[in-house]
């Protein structure tokens, strides 16, 4: 079943106690291969869905790909001085928050973790994953334990380059059957074009596009598109991480 762009009203929970914990998962800081910038995690797709789950009553805990402290892409702080994502007051919110600064220190390293201590995965995207993702068997097997126990397991953007090799118990791979979306080649070309330069290493929509046996579908460019399809939750980009958390809420309420 696909689902595009719902909204659901939340009311804060505070005070409440908690109706479960979901796992989020960011990239340690990295640098491009490409650009030769320092890159790890965007951070609307980890604030967004942040708030989405916080005021559904969930608490969340953030690991990492090699723990430690993460980075924010430059692009992507609403002070950055490019002033890119200066609109992005829900990121600019929590920045003035010392438990979400603490939030993204010192994180545990995603094998630290046992999926049966929560609810739901969700994977943050940015550029950081394209790298640190990609390959990252540990990463796989966390992320189809979740779905394999039939657990909401999210991803959004460049964080769905994950699926491109992810693979079942049975050695299928996960997407096999399966509609989902992440960043469009629409989207990278418009990236590109920005800034002079080839960003990242490959792009996902081609890539997907090679699998047979799934779909991989996109909406408008920069659009907020989210597809769920039974327990596998996708986001295009970084302006869908909302409506890719706000499914995992509803799936998590069923």
């Amino acid at each position: 079943m696909e689902q595009v762009k719902e909204v659901n009203n939340y009311v804060h929970f505070h005070g409440a106690p908690s109706k479960g914990k979901i796992l989020m998962v960011a990239s340690s800081p990295s640098v491009s291969k490409q650009t030769n910038w320092p890159i790890g995690f965007w951070a609307a797709e980890l604030t967004h869905p942040l708030r989405v789950f916080q005021e559904a009553g969930y608490d969340v805990e953030l690991v990492s790909t090699e723990g430690g402290d993460l980075m924010m892409d430059g692009y992507s702080n609403p002070t950055d001085a490019s002033g890119y994502s200066a609109h992005d007051i829900i990121t600019l919110g929590y920045m003035q928050k010392p438990e979400f600064n603490e939030m993204l220190k010192n994180t545990k390293k995603l094998t630290s973790v046992d999926a049966k201590n929560y609810d739901a995965i969700f994977l943050v995207g940015g550029q950081g994953p394209m790298y640190t993702y990609n390959g990252n068997k540990d990463l796989e097997k966390l992320f189809v334990s979740f779905f394999e126990a039939n657990k909401p397991s999210a991803a959004v953007c460049h964080s769905t380059t994950l699926l491109l090799e992810a693979k079942k118990s049975n050695g299928e791979l996960l997407v096999k059957g399966k509609t989902w979306t992440g960043f469009a080649d629409a989207e990278e070309e418009f990236a590109d074009q920005a800034v002079g330069m080839k960003i990242q290493p490959y792009r996902i929509e081609e890539e997907a596009k090679k699998i047979a046996g799934t779909t991989f579908k996109v909406a408008a460019p920069f659009s907020s598109y989210a597809i769920q399809d039974g327990n596998l939750i996708t986001g295009q980009q970084q302006n869908s991480g909302s409506a890719a958390a706000e499914l995992v809420v509803k799936a998590l309420n069923r």
